[in-house]
């Protein structure tokens, strides 16, 4: 049994690395500027103009790795969002950590003019996601009570709906130019970033996925009935409280850099626990490359699919993933 999970998950894997290359080679080749693939593939190797060259690392390159990596935060993101709450609807958008994380980056561009401060926007991100997040887990919890996962999740979107207002109310007051650009933000987009923001977010998604996956036996009791887990000597609340902030981290980061981009949580996670289980030695893996293969195919579209203009990568994102979520329901009801 066990050696038939561990190479369905070797084969899934290496098929989402394949997926991820291939979307790789098309995004890095998509773009206002005409490059053909031999053009793409020689600058890679230290040829081309000083044009093709600043072109494919400072531009190309930079939206594709930071693509990969917010894709991957907010995919296992998403994931122990729904162990914690043993809700398979549970992600950090529906749970207002990315809005209270976009709200406070937002207030803070507006006030200190934030893209020139690259490396506080992470902690500023995280300021608004752990007050959002520690405002739902009070909410829900009831005394003598076990948490509540509709409640939560309710909770959550009552919060995420009052600060969209919010966002709704500050942006109005913009000017037009300011207004495009920081309604794009909210909305999610990985264009006009720079190596700095790749820097500043690649040590905080590689190094929490990598204590995740090594704290995964760990992850796997928090699954189980809340006696179960107790008697296999797990304390509940310091490990949903420890994990629940890692799972906020992880999201305000890639929220301050990406924009607060929705349902990529929610469907990359709930597509892992579909195709290689519950256990999360393996599906922290696929929940990341299935998060970093929708956010790089969708803003592959979003480039191409009314060149030279783009749309906006978040609502690719949630053009693909509300048909997932409608479906989720639709199941949970049968």
């Amino acid at each position: 049994m066990r050696q038939r999970q561990i190479k369905r998950f070797v084969t899934v894997v290496l098929s989402l690395c394949i997926l991820l290359v291939f979307a790789f080679l098309l995004a890095i080749n998509a773009g206002f500027t005409d490059m053909s693939f031999v053009d793409v593939v020689r600058v890679l190797f230290g040829g081309g103009s000083k044009r093709e060259v600043l072109v494919l690392f400072d531009f190309r390159l930079v939206r594709v790795v930071l693509a990969i990596l917010v894709g991957a935060g907010l995919g296992v993101s998403g994931g122990i969002f729904q162990t914690i709450s043993k809700n398979e609807l549970a992600s950090p958008d529906f749970l207002g950590v990315n809005a209270g994380a976009g709200l406070a980056v937002l207030l803070f561009t507006l006030t200190f003019n934030g893209k020139q401060h690259i490396l506080a926007l992470p902690v500023v991100a995280l300021i608004g996601a752990s007050i959002t997040a520690t405002l739902v887990y009070i909410l829900a919890n009831q005394r003598d009570r076990p948490l509540s996962p509709l409640r939560m999740t309710l909770i959550g979107i009552a919060i995420k709906s009052g600060i969209d207002a919010m966002d709704i109310l500050f942006t109005t007051r913009l000017s037009a130019e300011k207004f495009n650009v920081v309604n794009t933000w909210l909305i999610g987009s990985v264009y006009g970033n720079s190596w700095s923001h790749v820097i500043v977010l690649a040590p905080w998604v590689i190094g929490i996925i990598a204590f995740l996956v090594y704290r995964s036996r760990e992850l796997n009791t928090l699954r189980l009935s809340d006696g179960t887990a107790i008697g296999l000597g797990t304390d509940l609340k310091k490990s949903r409280f420890l994990y629940l902030m890692l799972a906020v981290v992880l999201a305000a980061v890639c929220v301050a850099i990406g924009g607060a981009i929705g349902f990529v949580g929610l469907v990359s996670a709930n597509l892992a626990r579909r195709i290689v289980g519950p256990n999360h030695q393996y599906s922290i893996v696929v929940s990341a490359l299935a998060g970093a293969n929708l956010i790089l195919i969708s803003d592959w579209i979003a480039r191409i699919i009314v060149a030279p203009k783009e749309l906006i990568l978040g609502l690719v994102v949630s053009i693909i993933g509300a048909p997932y979520f409608l479906y989720i329901l639709l199941k949970e009801k049968k």
